[in-house]
């Protein structure tokens, strides 16, 4: 048990049986009455956010997520499969649960899943990851006046806004957070 006195960014708690990571947290102190906290809640199983207020000092039960490193093997029917690279064991992450984030992934690419009670709760991005450029329109010069754009497809099916200089076969660094092309890695 924590108090909501020890709250912080990225803290994960257990609510309602449901596990939730703090997003965002405010001490209050109203005039009259008792002090108080505001909360931002993510549900880490279904991905919804909340908006919960804790009375100041009041006990919450904490969760215990394991950040594992794996390895992405293969797609079946079943989901992703995804392998533990301390003990080799696999684990299976339905489409449900991974959604978009797949567009990130590559095979053998190794990123940490989170776990609570040995089943997987979400997928731990990296900030940057690269990726070659599948498919995109030649680039013509005199297009624009100022630095123009055009849509590249990544490897993993991503679309992405790249300027007009990026080839077929380039390998770029995109922006897990918002989608957005960085920089140009290696030249096709």
């Amino acid at each position: 048990m924590i108090s909501t006195n020890d709250f912080h960014t990225g803290l994960t708690i257990e609510l309602d049986g449901q596990v939730y990571q703090v997003i965002d947290f405010q001490h209050s102190k109203s005039g009259r009455g008792s002090a108080f906290v505001r909360t931002k809640l993510k549900n880490m199983e279904e991905g919804y956010v909340i908006n919960k207020t804790f009375r100041a000092n009041e006990k919450i039960e904490r969760a215990h997520v394991d950040k594992r490193e794996m390895q992405y093997l293969y797609w079946d029917d079943s989901g992703y499969v995804f392998m533990d690279k301390e003990n080799y064991s696999q684990i299976t992450i339905s489409d449900e649960q991974i959604g978009d984030k797949i567009n990130y992934i590559k095979e053998n690419m190794s990123i940490y899943i989170l776990i609570y009670e040995g089943q997987p709760l979400d997928i731990d991005l990296p900030t940057f990851v690269e990726l070659k450029v599948e498919d995109t329109p030649p680039g013509i010069k005199g297009d624009t006046v100022s630095g123009g754009t055009k849509t590249a497809v990544m490897e993993t099916g991503l679309k992405v806004k790249v300027p007009l200089f990026i080839n077929e076969g380039d390998i770029l660094k995109i922006d897990t957070r918002s989608d957005e092309y960085i920089e140009r890695i290696e030249s096709n």
